[in-house]
């Protein structure tokens, strides 16, 4: 390892503050459950790379944040949450703007859960925001696709430092193409593929997008697993059979299951094993930064699932 390398994972994103709401149902205009009455509800840390580094760092990976957060109080809650899991937050930029915030509503009877959001334009991360230095220091990238201009200077900078970028591929917009071309390991949301190539079927789709794109390509699958295309061999994990409690956080924390297992030197099989057991442990659990799962919780599940 070079000696100028001080981070195991290094996360460009997005965080929140999560307003989650527990249902008895799923709401559904005309019918009975357009209206209901909330069952619980809390305040939660959470958002994409807040979450996944959180994981990680519950893992045991030494983990540093560059994003944005807001001046206001929740600014504050997602900063001091973020430290307390041991995240680094030295290279946290706080802006004059409310942080980001979601609503949540979280289905009692499945775990399912619905997300409503927002977040002020003056959180958006920029290209110049992005120290190359700082890229250069880490052993991985892990990237979302929240403000995508400053995700692709992170994985141009770190791809030609010779450093794996990890990403959270959960939207389409006219820079995804390039965002899918600038990381190394693609992690899609089951959704993106079929979108961007026109493919429902999972494998189809996969090896559509292996024509533009020679690394390990990865789907999630929500409760049926994850699928991975390496080279020319697809694999397919199953998820471990789990009663949900709350799936708000299990994408985000199965990368960091990934990571976790590709720093470890796993196989790309036992990548997607540990990952889906990461994940399967955070949907018993309610929140998001709450849920995550230390090592021993994520290699208990992954050992059960040999």
């Amino acid at each position: 390892m070079s000696s100028c390398v001080r981070w195991d994972v290094l996360g460009v994103g997005a965080n929140s503050v999560d307003y989650v709401y527990r249902l008895p149902a799923s709401p559904r205009a005309d019918s009975p459950t357009a209206k209901l009455r909330i069952t619980s509800h809390a305040v939660s840390c959470g958002g994409q790379m807040a979450t996944a580094l959180s994981a990680c760092a519950a893992m045991g990976l030494r983990t540093t944040y560059v994003g944005a957060t807001g001046n206001d109080d929740n600014g504050r809650r997602i900063r001091e949450a973020l430290h307390g899991r041991g995240v680094d937050m030295s290279h946290c930029i706080v802006r004059e703007a409310p942080n980001q915030f979601a609503v949540i509503a979280v289905d009692d009877t499945t775990g399912e859960r619905i997300v409503l959001w927002d977040r002020d334009d003056r959180l958006r991360l920029g290209e110049s925001d992005i120290p190359a230095g700082l890229v250069a220091s880490a052993r991985v990238v892990h990237v979302d696709d929240v403000d995508q201009e400053a995700a692709i200077r992170a994985a141009t900078l770190a791809r030609a430092a010779g450093l794996p970028v990890t990403s959270d591929l959960d939207r389409v917009t006219d820079r995804t193409a390039a965002l899918v071309a600038a990381v190394s390991v693609p992690i899609f949301a089951e959704h993106v593929p079929a979108a961007i190539t026109g493919e429902a079927d999972p494998e189809r789709a996969l090896r559509k997008i292996r024509k533009q794109h020679a690394g390990m390509l990865c789907i999630t699958l929500g409760p049926r697993g994850a699928v991975l295309l390496d080279g020319d061999t697809l694999i397919y994990e199953p998820a471990p059979a789990v009663t949900a409690i709350d799936t708000t956080a299990a994408g985000d924390v199965f990368r960091a299951g990934f990571i976790y297992a590709m720093l470890r030197g796993d196989s790309p099989r036992e990548m997607l094993r540990f990952a889906n057991a990461a994940a399967a442990v955070s949907c018993t659990r309610a929140g998001a930064i709450d849920s995550v799962p230390s090592l021993d919780d994520a290699a208990a599940m992954a050992q059960a699932l040999r």
